[in-house]
C-alpha cells in the first residue's frame, strides 16, 4: 500500500525539516510514500528551506501558493497532486506526531472488506496547547456534534487518513478541513476515529486564534448544515434518475 503525506505548511521555518525527518522516520522501510509539502505562500524562509531539503529527501515534492491562500486550499493543493489512493495529513507545526500514521493505517486495514471506510481520523488524547484552546476546542465539538447530530469527537484534529477520490468529491471552501467527518458522511462514507497523540508547539507560533475560529465557525457550520442537504438531495436525484 502506497500513501502521500500532505503537509500544509505556513511560516514554519522552525519546524518542518524536523517535522520531514520524523516522517522519514516512522515510514521508511515499512511501505511506498511520498511527502508533499504545500508552501502557502510562506514569508519567514521556510519556501527556500524546503527546496534545499527537496534536494536529498527522496520522495519530497514541493508545491508553493504564490500568495497564502488558507489551510483548506493548501490541503486541496496538496491531495489533488497526490499518486497514491490514500491520503495522510499533517500539521506543519510539529504537533502532530508522524509515528501516529502507523495506527490510522492499522485500523483501516482491520476494517471489513466490504466497509465504506473513507476517512480515518486522529483524535486527541491528551491536548498540549494552553487552557483556552482546550476549552473552546471541547465546547466547538460538543456544538458540532449536535448541531451536525453526529459525533465529532476531534474535528480540529490535522492528523486524517482519507482516500483521495472520496476527498476531491467533496464541496471546496475554506475550512473545509474542519468538517471533513461530517462533509465525508454525507457523501456516503464511514469514519473512524483513532485516539493519536499530541505535542506542545515547540518553535514558531499558532496562525489561529480563538476570536477568528469562532467569528468563522458559526457561518461555515450553517454553510455545512445547507451543503449537507444539498448532497443529499443530489443523491436522491442521481438515484431516481437511474430508474
Amino acid at each position: 500500500m502506497k500513501i502521500s503525506v500532505v503537509i500544509p505548511v505556513y511560516n514554519e521555518v522552525e519546524s518542518i525539516g524536523a517535522l520531514i525527518k520524523e516522517v522519514e522516520a516512522a515510514l521508511q522501510g515499512r511501505m511506498d510514500y511520498e511527502v508533499l509539502c504545500v508552501d502557502d505562500g510562506s514569508t519567514d524562509g521556510t519556501g527556500v528551506l524546503l527546496k534545499e531539503i527537496e534536494k536529498d529527501c527522496h520522495g519530497l515534492r514541493i508545491l508553493t501558493h504564490g500568495r497564502r491562500c488558507g489551510k483548506s486550499t493548501a490541503m486541496c493543493t496538496g491531495i489533488a497532486a497526490a499518486d497514491s489512493c490514500w491520503v495522510v495529513t499533517l500539521d506543519g507545526d510539529g504537533q502532530n506526531d508522524p509515528a501516529d500514521i502507523l495506527p490510522l493505517l492499522a485500523e483501516l486495514e482491520a476494517a471489513s472488506a466490504a466497509s465504506a471506510v473513507h476517512l480515518v481520523n486522529g483524535a486527541r488524547r491528551c491536548r498540549r496547547d494552553g487552557w483556552p484552546k482546550r476549552i473552546f476546542s471541547r465546547v466547538a465539538n460538543r456544538f458540532l456534534s449536535l448541531v451536525l447530530r453526529q459525533e465529532m469527537i476531534d474535528a480540529g484534529c490535522g492528523l486524517k487518513l482519507i482516500r483521495r477520490d472520496a476527498f476531491l468529491a467533496l464541496p471546496r471552501f475554506e475550512s473545509m478541513h474542519r468538517y471533513l467527518p461530517a462533509l465525508i458522511r454525507s457523501g456516503g462514507g464511514e469514519v473512524m476515529w483513532v485516539d493519536v497523540g499530541h505535542r506542545p508547539r515547540e518553535k514558531g507560533r499558532s496562525k489561529y486564534g480563538i476570536v477568528d475560529r469562532l467569528c468563522e465557525g458559526i457561518p461555515d457550520t450553517l454553510g455545512v448544515l445547507w451543503l449537507r442537504w444539498r448532497m443529499r438531495v443530489s443523491t436522491v436525484e442521481k438515484d431516481e434518475s437511474s430508474l
